[in-house]
């Protein structure tokens, strides 16, 4: 039986399907408007390029996310969007490259040549491939096809995905790296609670700690990279994490998104009585 994205498997509208299933398409959206406006700048179609693979990586994350969430918020019905937002994050790969097929102006050959020749090239089209298959093997049919335990091993990939994809946007971001280390930091965190949920629940004491640690490690890694590519000194560079001079740091955005999981962990752990306000 055929099912559409806002259906349950049961065949029941889900309200929480459709609201995401209709956000997806925003940020496409939003990157059309921009181009149909002339608001991309001088460059068009590699800022679309650019926007479209942000997006792509934005959204595999948030797929990679999805488990987390859904044990930390104790939230089971997040489960059912896993699969929703790593298609599209698939999608907006595709487009990605779609679009740098046109700024090459379809000369397959000089794409791949320039993909070759390019070791960030490589790595974002070996993670792009790595997409492709997850998404091919989506369907419950593939499931069936595969058997639960293979069909688990080979989405396991989706990890080695993500690390790829934040290594080859750090890598094409070049000056610009800030949004890059924030992603890497919170790649951190999403392995980090996946080892510690190995070890059993994951309390809110160690979902806290995981945090300022996935922080503590973004700071290093930024302090250690302009140490070597710019030769700053690497304690002014970690100190700048504890000024505004020079704008919200990188580790700082990591362990804010990291303690506001948290806090919503500690609200959703809260009795409901303690939720609800007291009634006059």
């Amino acid at each position: 039986m055929t099912r559409f994205p806002w259906q349950e498997r049961n065949g029941r509208f889900s309200a929480l399907k459709a609201a995401c299933f209709g956000v997806l398409f925003l940020p496409g959206l939003w990157v059309l408007g921009q181009a149909l406006t002339g608001s991309l700048g001088a460059r068009p179609v590699t800022e679309a390029i650019h926007e479209l693979g942000l997006w792509t990586i934005r959204l595999l994350f948030l797929s990679l996310a999805v488990t987390p969430l859904r044990l930390a918020w104790r939230w089971p019905q997040l489960i059912l969007l896993r699969r929703m937002i790593g298609v599209a994050a698939f999608c907006y790969a595709l487009a990605h490259i779609g679009g740098y097929v046109v700024d090459q102006g379809f000369d397959l050959g000089k794409v791949l040549s320039e993909i070759v020749s390019r070791i960030y090239l490589v790595i974002g089209a070996t993670a792009a491939l790595g997409l492709a298959a997850l998404a091919a093997t989506s369907t419950d049919g593939m499931i069936r096809r595969l058997g639960g335990r293979r069909w688990r091993r080979l989405h396991q990939l989706s990890y080695g995905i993500g690390l790829l994809a934040a290594i080859h946007y750090f890598m094409q971001s070049k000056l610009f790296v800030d949004e890059a280390t924030v992603l890497g930091g919170l790649y951190l965190w999403l392995m980090g609670y996946r080892l510690l949920a190995r070890l059993g629940p994951v309390s809110l004491w160690r979902l806290a700690a995981l945090g300022l640690a996935s922080a503590g490690l973004t700071a290093l890694g930024e302090a250690g990279y302009y140490t070597l590519t710019r030769g700053i000194d690497l304690w002014r560079v970690l100190a700048a994490n504890l000024s505004a001079v020079t704008g919200i740091r990188p580790a700082v955005y990591v362990l804010g998104i990291a303690l506001a999981v948290a806090l919503v962990a500690a609200l959703r752990a809260l009795p409901l009585r303690q939720r609800r306000p007291a009634r006059a």
